[in-house]
């Protein structure tokens, strides 16, 4: 049964900014008018796929999580346990935003360590939440877009930040521009995000954030030279009444991803997604450290804490390319958790695929087949398998498209 490759059945989750149709078209599931804003596909506690027992246990299922510790040496390989324990070190997810994710980081090693020890004791109940860390790993992430996926990404330069909040109106964007034209290093960042985010708790702040909207509008209306910049304030103010993040916004890079283009977010990054349908690898973990546009947890200080301020641009993560036509892609971001390949796959070739560790496979269109020295295994679109180290080399044949989230 080791050498098995394992039919998965994934959770989805319904989080409000979720698109009530791309993820039920994927799977070939009915909308039932809901948000399905993201699908999981590992072994994250909270929510792990179900494995689908081979013939000869009567349809029987158990947790991938269970199965990856059951015989953590033949599902993950000798290399994967030395490096990272007995477990998956990576989450695969279909992400399918509608509107705007919230503003956010995701903590470091230290943090996540020191925040889920500190809550622990806390007494907060696992799932509480009232919980910032739900896990003590980091959660470096990287987002491959299926379709044009638009992002939030790292801080721009100060004097970037200065000349689009030139103009603009309210006591909000006023302490900001003073913040920064005091102090343009890391440091006068720092105060000018955390003056934006303690606004929220102000009873003005929704009036200042209006006026700011507004003297955007007005901008926009004229023929702005930021456009797309005044256009993503007014679309978060817009979904989010009253949030500072929307001015918050100016302050980080507009990324827009074509299908096919790739973003590495490390640990720190301040970031959100704000629309488009993208394949997600990160580290397996749940700690999100939100700072606006959201109505879960805001946890302002631990963000501030966990944030990177130096300007930088988004992080676009290596590619390889291999096949004879070049239709295999293989994104490889500078973490040790994951790595991510996606594959163009015709009758004119049989792709070779990876030939060890843990392997999750997600049909995303046509149809299949994964082979392996033990077997094989037909693969339609929304379909995914774990493939354990111990099925050795993994190619794929037919028509369609595939990801294959993979341990360097």
């Amino acid at each position: 049964m080791s050498k098995q490759i394992y039919l998965l059945d994934n959770v989805v989750q319904h989080y409000n900014w979720g698109s009530p149709t791309r993820i039920h078209e994927l799977l070939g599931t009915e909308p039932d008018g809901s948000p399905a804003a993201e699908l999981w596909l590992g072994t994250h506690p909270s929510a792990p796929s179900q494995v689908i027992l081979p013939d000869g246990h009567s349809g029987e299922r158990t947790s991938l999580l269970e199965l990856v510790r059951s015989a953590p040496d033949v599902m993950l390989g000798p290399h994967v346990v030395e490096q990272f324990g007995p477990r998956l070190p990576y989450l695969l997810k279909v992400l399918a935003a509608e509107r705007a994710l919230s503003l956010q980081v995701h903590p470091k090693p230290h943090a996540a360590r020191a925040g889920f020890n500190r809550e622990n004791r806390a007494g907060l109940p696992a799932g509480s939440q009232q919980r910032s860390f739900h896990d003590d790993q980091h959660k470096p992430e990287m987002v491959v877009a299926v379709s044009q996926f638009e992002a939030l990404s790292g801080f721009r330069a100060p004097r970037a930040i200065l000349a689009l909040l030139d103009g603009l109106r309210g006591p909000l964007v006023a302490a900001v521009r003073d913040s920064l034209l005091a102090d343009r290093s890391d440091r006068g960042m720092r105060r000018a995000f955390s003056l934006l985010l303690a606004a929220r708790g102000e009873v003005t702040c929704a009036a200042a954030v209006r006026e700011t909207v507004e003297s955007v509008r007005v901008r926009l209306a004229g023929g702005s030279p930021f456009d797309r910049a005044d256009a993503t304030v007014v679309q978060l103010a817009h979904e989010h009444p009253g949030d500072p993040g929307a001015i918050a916004s100016l302050m980080l890079n507009r990324v827009t991803l074509e299908p096919g283009e790739a973003m590495f977010t490390p640990a720190g990054q301040v970031h959100a997604y704000l629309s488009g349908l993208g394949i997600e690898v990160m580290a397996s973990s749940d700690n999100v450290l939100r700072a606006g546009l959201t109505s879960k947890l805001v946890d302002e200080t631990a963000l501030i804490e966990c944030a990177t301020f130096t300007p930088a641009p988004p992080v676009h993560p290596e590619l390889v390319l291999t096949g004879e036509r070049g239709q295999v892609h293989s994104f490889r971001p500078p973490v040790e958790e994951f790595a991510l390949t996606v594959a163009d796959v015709d009758d004119e070739e049989t792709v070779p695929l990876h030939d060890e560790g843990p392997r999750i496979v997600l049909c995303i269109e046509g149809k299949l087949v994964l082979e392996h020295e033990h077997g094989a295994i037909a693969l339609e679109q929304g379909g995914s398998v774990f493939v354990p180290h111990a099925a050795g080399p993994l190619s794929v044949a037919g028509e369609g498209q595939l990801v294959c989230a993979w341990v360097p």
